[in-house]
């Protein structure tokens, strides 16, 4: 499971529809609707949220906007009914290791995306994120060879 901190935007057609399949599975798992995935690191963040489904929900708004930008449909009937006000705080260390993260994926999945997005040097975050200084966040299970951010920090 990947919950994004990256703008949806970035994302190639089949990691924005894994991104939305992920997404109605962290609702499922914060709303109390299933018995796995409950442990998972990516999901911290939304529960430390005064109303996690409420962000959650946030969150897949962001990534249905940027469906029906693209011209795809997702059933936003599927959004949990929460009002999420204000914007979530993550790191630029974390949007970096994410960054680095989905750049590996798309050179290899997807390299005409990858060659857009070659000069992209700050990535924006999703629209419910407000960055933070800080570095990668302490449940990001990290890759056994640290990844370099731009700024030479791991």
């Amino acid at each position: 499971m990947r919950l994004w901190t990256l703008h949806p935007g970035y994302l190639d057609a089949r990691g924005l529809v894994a991104a939305w399949r992920e997404a109605l599975l962290a609702q499922k798992v914060l709303s109390g609707g299933t018995r796995g995935y409950t442990r998972h690191p990516q999901l911290a963040r939304f529960r430390a949220a005064r109303d996690p489904l409420a962000a959650m929900a946030a969150f897949q708004a962001g990534l249905a906007a940027e469906a029906a930008r693209r011209g795809y449909r997702f059933d936003t009937a599927k959004i949990a009914r929460r009002r999420f006000t204000g914007r979530m705080t993550e790191t630029r260390g974390q949007l970096l290791y994410e960054w680095k993260h989905l750049r590996a994926k798309l050179r290899v999945r997807s390299p005409e995306v990858y060659r857009r997005l070659r000069g992209v040097k700050r990535p924006k975050a999703h629209p419910m994120f407000r960055i933070v200084p800080g570095g990668v966040r302490e449940w990001e299970k990290r890759a056994a060879s640290p990844v370099r951010l731009q700024d030479g920090k791991k």
